[in-house]
């Protein structure tokens, strides 16, 4: 599936960042979390970064090897997606297996993504009345969320 992303407005303010400003922002973010920035984590979030709609490990993988000139496992590329995720550096849309950058590094907040069964096109909202709602109904279950994905399937306003 050919997957694209659009932000949605966020419920609460961010500065979103691109370019060089959120390379450096997601350096200073991983550091800060205590993981080592390398030039392998480096070249993976610049490539991201550069994906207007969520990118798979393969073709993060592929970019990265004709930019180098060798080949780039895309195991590697799936191990530092994860730390991304984890460190809020990128957000994964699971139905996909694709990911995106997080335009605000670190910010920890809940994926809520409308996935368009059509087209592909995935829009990320950041709705904090949502994600208090799911993380409450997890608790009152003795659960606790580590993070929180909803993913809506449907026809965005193109293809309805």
């Amino acid at each position: 599936m050919d997957t694209k992303l659009k932000e949605a407005p966020h419920s609460h303010a961010h500065q979103e960042l691109s370019g060089e400003s959120l390379v450096a922002a997601a350096r200073a973010s991983l550091i800060e979390s205590g993981e080592q920035w390398t030039g392998m984590r480096e070249a993976v979030f610049t490539e991201l970064a550069k994906h207007e709609r969520p990118a798979s490990a393969y073709d993060i993988a592929d970019n990265l090897s004709q930019a180098r000139g060798k080949r780039v496992a895309p195991n590697s590329i799936y191990r530092i997606l994860d730390l991304f995720v984890s460190n809020n550096l990128a957000m994964r849309v699971e139905s996909s297996n694709a990911y995106l950058a997080n335009t605000h590094p670190g910010c920890a907040h809940d994926c809520i993504f409308l996935v368009c069964d059509e087209c592909g096109e995935a829009t990320h909202v950041d709705d904090e009345e949502v994600s208090r709602t799911v993380r409450k109904i997890a608790s009152s279950k003795q659960f606790k969320p580590e993070r929180p994905v909803l993913e809506i399937r449907g026809l965005c306003q193109a293809c309805a």
